[in-house]
């Protein structure tokens, strides 16, 4: 795939990083003033992100101020010497931003999830001289991805960088998006001239967890972050959890320790680095599903103790002891690590069943602020 250098298209690239802020949405000319100039008093970006046209889950909601907001964010460039970035979810809206000025645009993962939404926003970008951004799909589908990638590359200049912005959940967990880091890994591995840029605010979906992610994403290279801002985030009209005020946004460019390989460095990851990091997401989600383990055991002494039924049902032990152990034989897991493991698992369960029991116990006999005695 012939994407061009990044730092042919982009001389912020030759400072080896990229900043972009702004709020999730334009709400008012007003609004995106405002935070236009307080990032430049704080700490201005490169790229002045807002979203215009909003694909919200439900019906409703705030769905953006629609094509009338590009023409306050073509002041915002005017006056503030930004580059704007804007979300494009249409061919129309290709031509929108195109007459507009926008300088960038980016495909949602929403519109990445759907082939033939891509192939039209791609249509409307033949010939057009124009960046974009391509984010993650909404399900970790790497395939997806970079044949979103491949659809825009088809029609656009090679102007192409992506957006690691997270993985939706089936369950809830820390994070409003599951980063699997594995799989921006894997882009780059794949297509390793692509530009990979984070949105934090998207993976978290609250703003005191923004900084730890940024500071992975810079631990693993990435070119930029995509951060959302407002002045009073209370009071946006969407997303109003993860986005940060100007100075918390000030505050956490000063904190990033960025390591930045050189551009013409394509090994910026060694292959050990690499297997590091899919291990690092790969435990992250085994401590998530443990937690989810856990909650269920404690429902489950509950239901014990209402029932009138011991802790430990031996049978039950046995069964579970030996079906975990067959399956990991069966995928190349060691039988003495396994039994060690599920032992471990079994102590804990135990641990939490008694003491959910204990404690529905003192609830029961009206002695909950008493130690039990048997």
């Amino acid at each position: 795939m012939d994407i061009l250098p990044v730092e042919t298209w982009f001389e912020e690239f030759q400072k080896g990083f990229l900043h972009i802020a702004g709020p999730c949405s334009a709400e008012s000319e007003m609004q995106v003033l405002s935070i236009a100039e307080a990032l430049r008093e704080a700490s201005p970006p490169e790229i002045f992100r807002a979203g215009i046209w909003k694909p919200r889950t439900r019906p409703g909601t705030f769905n953006g101020v629609g094509e009338k907001g590009l023409k306050w964010l073509a002041r915002v460039k005017k006056e503030f010497g930004y580059r704007i970035a804007v979300e494009a979810a249409s061919a129309k809206h290709v031509e929108q931003c195109f007459d507009a000025g926008i300088d960038i645009i980016w495909v949602g993962a929403r519109s990445v999830s759907n082939p033939f939404s891509v192939d039209e926003i791609a249509s409307a970008l033949h010939g057009k001289d124009i960046p974009v951004f391509v984010k993650n799909p909404l399900n970790p589908d790497i395939d997806l991805w970079i044949g979103a990638i491949e659809r825009i590359h088809s029609a656009a200049t090679g102007k192409l960088a992506a957006i690691h912005r997270g993985f939706s959940p089936f369950e809830r967990t820390l994070y409003r998006n599951m980063p699997k880091w594995e799989i921006p890994i894997e882009l780059r591995r794949r297509i390793n001239n692509l530009p990979l840029i984070c949105d934090p605010s998207h993976i978290t979906g609250d703003s005191s967890l923004v900084y730890e992610v940024s500071q992975k994403a810079m631990d693993l290279s990435m070119e930029g972050l995509m951060v959302e801002v407002h002045t009073n985030p209370g009071k946006a009209l969407s997303d109003c959890n993860q986005q940060l005020t100007p100075e918390q946004y000030r505050d956490l460019r000063k904190r990033l320790i960025i390591r930045k390989p050189k551009f013409d460095d394509p090994g910026f990851l060694n292959d050990l680095e690499e297997l590091r990091n899919q291990v690092d997401s790969i435990d992250h989600q085994v401590v998530e599903l443990l937690g989810d383990r856990m909650k269920i055991i404690k429902r489950m002494g509950d239901y014990k103790f209402r029932n009138n039924v011991s802790v430990l049902q031996m049978e039950r032990w046995l069964e579970i002891l030996k079906t975990r152990t067959e399956h990991g034989n069966s995928i190349g897991l060691d039988t003495a690590f396994l039994e060690q493991l599920l032992k471990h698992f079994h102590q804990e369960s135990i641990r939490l069943q008694t003491e959910v029991m204990q404690k529905r116990k003192k609830e029961a006999n009206g002695l909950s602020d008493k130690p039990v005695t048997e």
